[in-house]
């Protein structure tokens, strides 16, 4: 089975915090899926080929760092990964995964720097 393509997937174990910014997306015309662990995003990776994947780097079970992994291993340079975590840079984890992504931030992410991804979409661009 082919999986679908999707513009974006956002991964956090905070449901909240995952619709909100898949939300955020959504409004600016992107087609967006959620999930709220790493195996579940795995999961999705077999039904959906994403663009871009949003993961928040501290979750339980499979973290960012081994999630972000997976993706170059399964997608290589064709999917834009952006993790974002609540901890601060010094943590030597953290270092570690934002040498595995494209991008990387301090939460909450700022519209404005999502949009530099992502710019939001016009009515034909959504056809």
């Amino acid at each position: 089975m082919t999986p679908t393509k999707i513009d974006a997937l956002v991964v956090d174990d905070n449901p909240d915090a995952a619709q909100s910014l898949a939300l955020f997306l959504e409004a600016d015309g992107y087609e967006v899926h959620t999930a709220f662990s790493g195996e579940e995003a795995v999961d999705a990776l077999s039904r959906f080929q994403p663009l871009c994947v949003f993961l928040d780097f501290q979750m339980p079970g499979m973290d960012g760092l081994t999630l972000a992994q997976h993706i170059k291993q399964q997608f290589g340079e064709d999917v834009i990964l952006v993790a974002y975590t609540g901890m601060t840079e010094s943590n030597a984890r953290i270092a570690e995964v934002f040498n595995v992504v494209d991008h990387y931030f301090i939460k909450p992410i700022p519209h404005t720097e999502i949009r530099k991804i992502f710019p939001p979409r016009t009515s034909a661009e959504q056809t």
